[in-house]
């Protein structure tokens, strides 16, 4: 079959479907209507089909014989956001909006999966299997983490992982690519510290918790200046502090929440021990007592190379070498595509989606957020393409 005309006659489908989840946008754990709709397609074009991790659907297109088998993650849920829009396709669903490009990211896996059973059907040579994640909570509790602890990564097990992200500061035509380190891992801190009520008037008698925090505050901060490589990049940011009763009274507890990002597994624990080690002798040398936790995010997110040249070299032969970027420095923001990418060889970019001729540019978790549909039909070409290539390894 010729792909790339069968891609061109699907395409008014596959921005008839991503409107229609544009319009229809649910938050995070809340992706019933959007769940039942993919199941509706994949059923109509004979895609095998399972839930996963509650709201998730995954999908399964065998080969006629075993190979090798490449996964797609493509996330479904919306942000609590307003949005202000007069697209006939704006959100109905009060405070909920697809201001990420999820309805964007499903859209297209959608119809990579829609092409690719054709694929199978047709192709008695077709070795391996493609699976579909259609994840959710992506926004909130990282869905992907639950979706492999639920098998989705199992029978048939996946060789390879691909995944993509619309992006409004990259127009449509151009792709994003990195090698290596993309996204940080995340770690939510949390510290208590104790100390000793007393009046304000004799201070002499308490132990102040509020001292200990301020200079446990700047304390933590010589970690990044002093402890780690100025070419290797950490995060540590506390956003929120509570402590104190009363105005003349010395507070006796102060706790504090923040978060630590970083690139690499070995950089974030050795963080994290400096943070304990920090928080505890800081409040030892002012007579107090801290403890700090960690709550544990997202993974790093690592590109595999060999599957970012398989990328490159598909992007070359669609788009032109000159309408691939190369992303300079990784991101410290968070994706939890990290988590398939930590069972199989995997490789997420970034796809254009904007249009800044046109105003299309507005940024991604933002009111007036929208994407320029050429889009849809490129990541379905890319990722077609990407998919056969890695089938042929």
């Amino acid at each position: 079959m010729d792909i790339q005309n069968r891609i061109s006659e699907i395409y008014e489908e596959i921005v008839d479907i991503r409107r229609d989840f544009h319009k229809n946008p649910e938050l995070s754990q809340q992706e019933f209507r959007t769940q039942k709709k993919i199941e509706e397609y994949l059923n109509l074009w004979g895609i095998e089909n399972f839930r996963c991790a509650e709201t998730g659907v995954v999908g399964i297109i065998r080969g006629r014989q075993a190979g090798t088998t490449v996964g797609l993650r493509g996330d479904i849920d919306a942000l609590p956001i307003n949005e202000k829009s007069n697209a006939s396709y704006c959100s109905i669903n009060p405070g909920a909006m697809h201001a990420c490009g999820h309805d964007a990211h499903t859209s297209i896996l959608l119809g990579v999966g829609k092409i690719m059973k054709e694929v199978a059907d047709s192709d008695e040579s077709f070795f391996g299997n493609v699976k579909l994640f259609f994840q959710p909570a992506e926004e909130t509790i990282g869905g992907g983490k639950r979706m492999v602890e639920e098998g989705c990564m199992i029978n048939p097990d996946v060789d390879y992982m691909l995944g993509l992200h619309v992006m409004p500061y990259i127009d449509a035509g151009k792709v994003e690519l990195k090698y290596g380190k993309l996204n940080a891992s995340t770690d939510t801190i949390k510290i208590k510290i104790n100390g000793k009520s007393a009046h304000g008037a004799y201070p002499d008698k308490g132990t102040d918790a509020i001292v200990i925090a301020g200079n446990i505050i700047t304390s933590l901060q010589t970690i990044v200046s002093r402890n780690i490589s100025p070419l290797n990049s950490v995060v540590i940011s506390l956003g929120k502090i509570t402590g104190g009763v009363k105005d003349n009274v010395i507070s006796d507890e102060v706790e504090m929440s923040g978060t630590l990002r970083a690139l690499d597994d070995d950089t974030r624990n050795f963080v994290k021990k400096r943070i304990e080690d920090m928080v505890t002798n800081t409040a030892a040398a002012y007579g107090g007592t801290a403890y700090v936790n960690f709550s544990e995010g997202y993974q790093a997110l690592i590109n595999n190379d060999e599957v970012v040249d398989v990328i490159k070299e598909n992007a070359e032969k669609i788009l032109g070498r000159e309408n691939i970027v190369f992303k300079e420095f990784p991101s410290l923001g968070a994706e939890d595509f990290s988590y398939f990418s930590d069972v199989a060889k995997g490789a997420f970019f970034h796809l254009g989606c904007g249009d800044s001729k046109n105003g299309i540019d507005s940024p991604i978790h933002t009111e007036c957020f929208d994407i320029d549909e050429k889009c849809l039909k490129i990541g379905i070409q890319l990722q077609v393409e990407n998919i056969l290539t890695l089938l042929n390894k």
